[in-house]
């Protein structure tokens, strides 16, 4: 099977499809006697809107197990599928959500709305334990700051047009009593994920809550993150017609990419690389001549220059690092107007001689021997060019 390649920047964004600007509002301080730094951002808008919730509640999920859960799931795009169904995902790519939906690979610790919604609380060290425990509290300080109050959605929702049934939506919750805003979705953000909301909401929790207004046909949410447990921020998103458009037009895409069991292309991202180890495990001798296929005697082509290029600044980075060093000399630090950088000593370290203990104690170490499945290696042998002699 061929898999054709679409030459496309990493910073595609569905925001160039509309005309409206992402960023909801300029952050103002909220006064608050919470010992949490609480921000709201200001709304674009303050009129009322008329809004019809038209959602088919497909099913409850209180009680529902977590294998039940998933099952359901898995007929259908969720909201936090949605990124990473049309490529937005920064942790999922779309042939690892592929993979999950045609039942090659479990989400099982993977998925966040899965470990919110599911009755099943995950280990304590998986990174989606603190959001479940959590979501509450971010709530009920929502609450808190906002005078809006807020009900738990128990069930999954699915889109009413029947030709969108595949468009499903789990919410957090609804917000009670507002014509400002309808849906509240809890977000937290650890140090490493805190970076991606500095400029505001980020694009693929953007894709998650435009998909819920899409399923549900309601005209706001309210985002609402904690920041590295100190800092609460309130965002609001405002239904946008043409990017639910677009997004609807590309997860039909990718939902037939399912149904139809063929892998969407791979991205370039860690996630593909895992699910391509994942889908392809085994291999069995065979050769396969791509001699007179030009499409892959191209993306054989592009492999070797991006390698030669890759290679070249690899040793110009060599050479600068060198050249610096010789500046540094016997220093630890050095301070420049755009940065600093160190050249220190690592301290001594004590490691096991395994080819001495080997030699000198076979039996032993043949007595803490284990197997190890091994793994696919990716090697490129570069055929060499004739050399010709240059002609009078």
């Amino acid at each position: 099977m061929e898999y054709q390649h679409t030459e496309r920047s990493p910073s595609t964004s569905l925001a160039a499809v509309s005309h409206q600007p992402l960023a909801i509002g300029t952050a103002t301080p909220v006064n608050s006697d919470n010992s949490l730094s609480l921000t709201v951002l200001s709304e674009q808008s303050t009129k009322a809107h008329t809004h019809t919730a038209n959602a088919i509640r497909l099913i409850n999920t209180k009680g529902l197990s977590r294998s039940e859960w998933l099952a359901v799931r898995r007929q259908g795009i969720g909201g936090s599928d949605a990124a990473a169904a049309v490529g937005l995902n920064p942790y999922q790519s779309q042939l690892e959500l592929w993979m999950i939906k045609t039942g090659r690979f479990s989400e099982d610790n993977i998925d966040s709305e899965a470990n919110h919604h599911s009755s099943v609380i995950p280990d304590i060290d998986s990174k989606m334990y603190w959001g479940q425990i959590l979501e509450p509290i971010i709530a009920q300080h929502y609450t808190k700051v906002t005078g809006r109050k807020v009900r738990k959605v128990n069930a999954i929702l699915q889109h009413a047009d029947s030709d969108k049934s595949w468009m499903l939506a789990n919410i957090d919750y609804r917000v009670v009593g507002s014509d400002e805003v309808q849906l509240l979705e809890c977000k937290t953000a650890g140090e490493y994920g805190a970076k991606l909301w500095k400029d505001g909401v980020p694009e693929y929790v953007e894709c998650q809550v435009q998909h819920q207004l899409a399923v549900t046909g309601l005209q706001a949410a309210d985002v609402c993150v904690l920041i590295c447990g100190q800092q609460l921020k309130i965002y609001r998103i405002e239904r946008d017609e043409e990017l639910i458009a677009k997004l609807i037009e590309l997860e039909r895409l990718f939902w037939h990419y399912v149904q139809s069991n063929i892998p969407p292309c791979a991205d370039g991202s860690e996630s593909a690389g895992i699910a391509l180890r994942c889908l392809f495990p085994q291999d069995y001798g065979q050769t396969v001549d791509f001699s007179n296929n030009t499409h892959v005697l191209g993306l054989f082509d592009s492999l070797i220059n991006t390698r030669k290029q890759l290679s070249f600044y690899q040793q110009q980075e060599e050479f600068y690092k060198q050249l610096l060093q010789q500046n540094l000399g016997e220093a630890s630090y050095a301070q420049f107007s755009q940065g600093s950088l160190s050249w220190k000593k690592a301290k001594d370290s004590v490691y096991l001689d395994t080819t001495a203990l080997a030699k000198d104690h076979p039996q032993l170490c043949q007595q803490y021997q284990r197997s190890k499945v091994g793994s696919r290696r990716f090697l490129v042998y570069e055929r060499p060019v004739a050399n010709t002699k240059a002609s009078d």
